[in-house]
């Protein structure tokens, strides 16, 4: 027996197949053949079909399965009958033919199962053994890959277009417009009418501080709008001076993300000479208004916040304005389904409220009485609503209910409905009538006491406990003689 040094192995076949294997007899050849392709068959010197093994029942469902004693080559397409010819003409006892793939229509109607084939010629007889492997699932890749290229190639393609739509838009407006890195605070591009404005050429800009193109005085002014920027979704006419030029500019802007970075879009808008004072008085009036210790917030017709002062972001406990924009007003103001919609059907109905009782709710659970005024800022579109909200706080002398101020009035009492619990009310209730009603008593008497009690049904000494209770004035020395059947 040979130790397999002597020959070295060829491709597609063994290096001494007759000393290792044998003779091999049919049936286990017929096995192996069968075993180790998807279709194996043996073809008559005709090229008809004379035996046939799938190796599921899948494929041969798929194919149709009824090929003996047809032409192999009637099995296949008609684009690649040829290869079954060259198949065929090939196929030698010597060397496998090359691997070819046909294609067989689909007895289900679907798409052609494609098959690949390789053919070899048994030397005693004049037969040819054809073996072929199923590439259902390659081809399913393979298209799958080609659809998700061509979607590619239209995305770019989309991208591509969008891209150059901006780009030249970007290019020929007329408004100034910058693209600013968030982080570095270092310029990317100007567009032309930017570069025009500053006086620097576009092509040597980028990379340049941000901050150098403006007067030192306004830089801080600078980073206010960049901090500004990246917390609200949009910051609009911050006054700035532009370096050099002396020429004022508002500068609006919005944060975006591009390339995993933040960026800033930054538009300018040159303010006209005659405006220049009417602009700057408004600026200071804006500061004002932020600025002021009472609170101030604008409100839009659907009732959500536009824009707050500190004031109000100190009264509604919250950090900054923007987890206030957009929110509903009455997460803070007034009492749930009460104050708000009275507020604001009086501010639909005359235009202004003033001296309107309610609360603010913070978000750390505080209450707090205040005393809203409020004006509807009529406009082209929907309305708009300006409150100003003064906390009304404690007054010297004043009684507690609840902590909450006792109302010296029946009338008063509608303010505290919702912010006091019904027991305590009853009970405070029922202790002003009967001060209101002795001081009555008093009134009518002139001050007898003997004749108020008399007249309120009580007896002396509980009129007198009475008038302790309520601090309605200093009791005589004679006091403690009186009886003791009093209410």
């Amino acid at each position: 027996m040979s130790d397999g040094s002597s020959a070295s192995p060829a491709k597609g076949r063994f290096s001494d197949a007759k000393e290792h294997l044998g003779v091999m007899d049919a049936v286990t050849t017929g096995a192996l053949v069968a075993v180790a392709a998807d279709v194996s068959l043996v073809v008559d010197k005709e090229g008809a079909i004379i035996d046939v093994a799938f190796s599921n029942a899948d494929l041969a469902k798929e194919l149709g399965g009824k090929w003996l004693g047809r032409r192999w080559a009637d099995l296949v397409t008609s684009e690649t009958r040829p290869k079954i010819d060259d198949l065929l003409h090939e196929a030698n006892p010597r060397e496998p033919t090359r691997w070819r793939q046909v294609n067989h229509p689909s007895a289900s109607g679907g798409a052609d199962v494609p098959v690949r084939y390789c053919a070899v010629r048994i030397e005693t007889e004049s037969r040819v053994v054809a073996v072929g492997r199923d590439l259902r699932a390659l081809a399913a890749l393979q298209r799958r890959l080609a659809d998700a290229q061509q979607d590619m190639e239209r995305e770019y393609a989309r991208i591509r277009d969008a891209e150059k739509r901006y780009r030249l838009l970007f290019q020929l407006s007329n408004e100034p417009v910058a693209i600013v890195d968030a982080n570095s605070q270092r310029i990317v591009e100007l567009n032309p009418a930017a570069a025009t404005l500053f006086g620097v050429d576009p092509r040597r800009i980028s990379g340049t501080s941000f901050n150098e193109l403006f007067e030192t005085r306004s830089r801080q002014a600078i980073q206010s709008f960049i901090a500004a920027a990246r917390l609200a979704p949009r910051v609009d006419n911050v006054m700035v001076e532009i370096a050099a030029k002396g020429v004022r500019v508002l500068i609006s802007g919005s944060l975006f993300r591009q390339d995993s970075a933040a960026h800033l879009l930054v538009l300018f808008s040159r303010v006209e000479a005659g405006a220049g004072p009417r602009s700057e008085q408004d600026a200071n009036l804006l500061q004002m208004v932020v600025a002021m210790p009472e609170a101030f917030v604008v409100i839009s017709s659907d009732l959500r916040v536009v824009s707050a002062n500190a004031a109000f972001l100190d009264l509604a406990q919250v950090g900054v304005e923007a987890q206030t924009r957009g929110e509903k007003i009455e997460r803070w103001l007034g009492r749930p389904s009460i104050d708000v919609g009275i507020l604001f059907a009086n501010l639909r109905a005359h235009g202004a409220v003033r001296h309107f009782s309610t609360i603010v709710r913070g978000e750390l659970g505080s209450n707090e009485d205040v005393e809203v005024a409020g004006v509807l800022l009529p406009g082209a579109g929907d309305p708009f609503y300006g409150l100003t909200i003064r906390a009304v706080g404690w007054r010297p002398g004043s009684e507690r209910l609840g902590g909450r101020e006792l109302p010296r009035t029946v009338e008063h009492f509608i303010d505290l409905v919702g912010r006091v619990p019904l027991k305590s009310l009853v009970r405070e209730t029922t202790d002003l009538i009967e001060r209101l009603c002795i001081e009555a008593a008093l009134e009518l008497t002139h001050d007898n006491r003997a004749a108020a009690a008399e007249m309120l049904g009580l007896s002396r000494q509980g009129f007198y406990a009475k008038l302790r209770r309520y601090g309605l004035g200093d009791l005589g020395e004679d006091d403690s003689a009186l009886d003791d059947d009093g209410v």
